[in-house]
């Protein structure tokens, strides 16, 4: 595959003199497959690690047989009634089985793949949406998650409509009750070809992701085979992206869209390896302590990450490992400040690629230019043939006009990655600012060189180690909760995870509900726990617009004021006063100004030292103001 140095917009505008079909030699997720098995049969395609302490002992695969189980596996669906426009849903953590199910599942339907973490009743309504025909899910006996999700399953499956079976991986089947056994089903099929005969179109739907979408609401976007193959062939157009041969560390749960691509077809499409860090990533510690071994052995060059992670590996020694191989880490999610990028650079000599992306546009959609200026806080420039465009939009999202040069507006894209639309047609009428053009729903600017910078959302979804939460899987329950009169939850900056939901309650007269009660309903309510908020702040009065709405812009100012000064509370002693004060800024979004007076003796540059250590690892840009 060609490689190119892109350090300018340019750069990319001479690359897209050839027209993106003429350069692709797969329009399919198969058919990407196929190639980059042929480009040496023998290599490994996948190293799946069972867990951080036995790194050593991976079960692995080579593409010759990896491609032969992908087959054998679209041939059973096939079997079991699965074509072109049936779906595959898949509940389940990173086993490598999944790897098999996932791209077996597009090469004979489409596939669903669902957050195992969903409470039974919110995979019951995704499932219901998606019209599940076949349920793909981990014996009950391999763990306890697996367990949880049987017994989840088993809880929902009379109440979808459409399926007809389920898949149990690693336990035998019981078919008088629709249940087939993976291993000794898909035995019994072939491996070199598709039974199906399936010639599989570039426009044909490969995937229905769950996502919490560019207006928040829960939803499942539709992609196509086209949307998926171009983006990992894009994104190896660039010098020093994967080569054959290299190594991939896969992270990122397959549910998700990066999982997708950075755990999957970004290596697969160039012969590279996967190295499956577990089936629950860094939810497994010993993934995290081991990391730098883990590099070291598999000689890995690159790892798609969010910002908390990164945090995470700051915090493990090295201890002599060689990591020379490790180029860069691949973060998106949220920005990071420079502090961080640099305390991570010096320590291990990988640079930080920092892009964006969203489920709606097949992963990432811009990044950093590898071979030019790096403007922190940005989302670098657009990829290849993706356009991105700041457009102003009236009340109801439709196009206005375009933004000028660093004017605040809606992020919007087009090109090759963005999905066909969602499966609910009316959650399509507020995605399109206008024909072609993808509201993300982000707001931000577009300097003069290009670079596009975030300012904040036009929609308040929560992003919480790179998941989408929507305020309304929060709002909604708590308004059932009997003494709660208004309620709005917000992001709230998070150190660790980027943003976490902070819920502000008006309480109705005469009703005194704690934090603690409030919590603890939740808790029992919320189908989504990464949605639970960590903060709960009993106000008297809730900001209300003139027409009646809730203001939440007041709101999340007052949540990033609440997250700055408890992260800055260890230095009070150092200073006789400090305050926090949040604005609006016409070209940053939201900017927290801190103001010291610091002690007598103290001086104002150790200080402010502080001050930029307590605060590097959050998103929400600062100035610190010295009286």
């Amino acid at each position: 595959m060609q490689k190119f140095k892109i350090a300018t917009l340019s750069d990319i505008e001479d690359i897209e003199k050839i027209p993106l079909e003429e350069r692709l030699p797969y329009f399919n997720s198969y058919d990407l497959l196929k190639y980059g098995a042929a480009i040496n049969p023998d290599a490994k395609a996948v190293s799946f690690i069972a867990s951080g302490r036995n790194y050593l002992d991976p079960v692995e695969i080579s593409y010759r047989d990896f491609l032969h189980r992908v087959t054998q596996t679209a041939n059973l669906f096939y079997a079991l009634g699965i074509d072109g426009d049936d779906v595959v849903t898949i509940i389940m953590p990173n086993f490598i089985d999944y790897y098999y199910m996932y791209w077996g599942g597009e090469a004979a339907g489409i596939v669903n793949p669902l957050n195992y973490m969903l409470e039974a009743s919110s995979i019951l309504d995704l499932c219901r949406s998606a019209k599940t025909k076949l349920l793909v899910v981990q014996g009950e006996n391999a763990d306890e998650v697996s367990a949880d999700i049987w017994k989840k399953v088993m809880a929902i499956r009379k109440d979808i409509p459409s399926l007809k079976g389920i898949i149990r991986i690693g336990e035998s089947s019981d078919e008088k009750n629709g249940i087939y056994g993976y291993e000794e089903m898909v035995a019994k099929f072939r491996g070199d070809s598709l039974d199906s005969r399936r010639t599989i179109g570039p426009s044909d739907t490969s995937s229905m992701l769950y996502t919490g979408g560019t207006t928040g609401t829960p939803k499942l976007a539709i992609r196509s085979h086209f949307n998926e193959v171009c983006i990992p062939f894009i994104m190896n157009l660039v010098d020093g992206s994967l080569s054959p041969g290299e190594s991939l560390l896969g992270i990122t749960p397959l549910f998700h869209t990066l999982g997708q691509v950075g755990a999957g077809t970004l290596a697969f499409c160039t012969g590279g390896r996967v190295v499956v860090l577990t089936p629950y990533g860094f939810r497994d510690t010993s993934v995290v302590k081991n990391i730098y071994k883990i590099i070291e052995h598999y000689r890995a060059v690159d790892i798609f990450l969010v910002p908390t992670i990164i945090f995470a590996m700051l915090d493990v020694p090295v201890e002599g490992a060689d990591i020379s191989s490790f180029r860069r880490v691949s973060c998106g999610g949220a920005p990071m400040s420079k502090e961080i990028v640099e305390r991570w650079e010096t320590k291990t000599n990988a640079k930080i690629w920092q892009g964006y992306g969203l489920t709606e546009g097949t992963a990432m959609t811009s990044g950093d230019p590898p071979d030019g200026e790096r403007r922190i806080g940005s989302i670098g420039l657009r990829l290849p043939y993706f356009q991105h465009k700041i457009f102003l939009l009236d009340e109801k999202g439709r196009f206005i006009e375009q933004a000028k040069t660093d004017e605040i507006g809606t992020i919007c894209m087009k090109g090759p990655n963005v999905m066909k639309g969602y499966m609910d047609v009316n959650h399509n009428e507020k995605a399109w600012a206008k024909v072609g053009w993808l509201n993300t729903g982000d707001m931000g600017r577009q300097d003069a060189d290009g670079y596009i910078w975030l300012t904040g959302r036009s929609k308040e979804i929560i992003r919480r180690s790179g998941h989408n939460i929507d305020p309304a899987v929060i709002e909604s329950p708590v308004y059932k909760l009997e003494g709660v009169h208004v309620a709005a939850a917000v992001p709230k900056p998070d150190p660790y995870a980027g943003e976490v939901a902070c819920l502000y309650v008006q309480l109705k007269e005469g009703y005194s509900l704690t934090k603690e009660t409030i919590m603890r309903y939740l808790q029992e309510h919320i189908g989504e726990k990464a949605a639970i908020p960590k903060e709960i702040v009993i106000v008297d009065n809730i900001p209300i617009t003139t027409i009646g709405k809730v203001f939440k812009p007041a709101l999340r100012l007052d949540a990033v004021k609440r997250a700055y000064e408890t992260a800055l509370s260890p230095i009070q002693d150092k200073v006789k006063s400090f305050k926090v004060d949040v604005r609006e800024d016409k070209a940053l979004g939201i900017v927290a100004n801190v103001i010291l007076k610091p002690n007598t003796g103290i001086e104002g540059e150790n200080i402010t030292s502080n001050v930029k250590d307590i605060l590097s690892p959050f998103t929400i840009p600062y100035r610190i103001e010295i009286v």
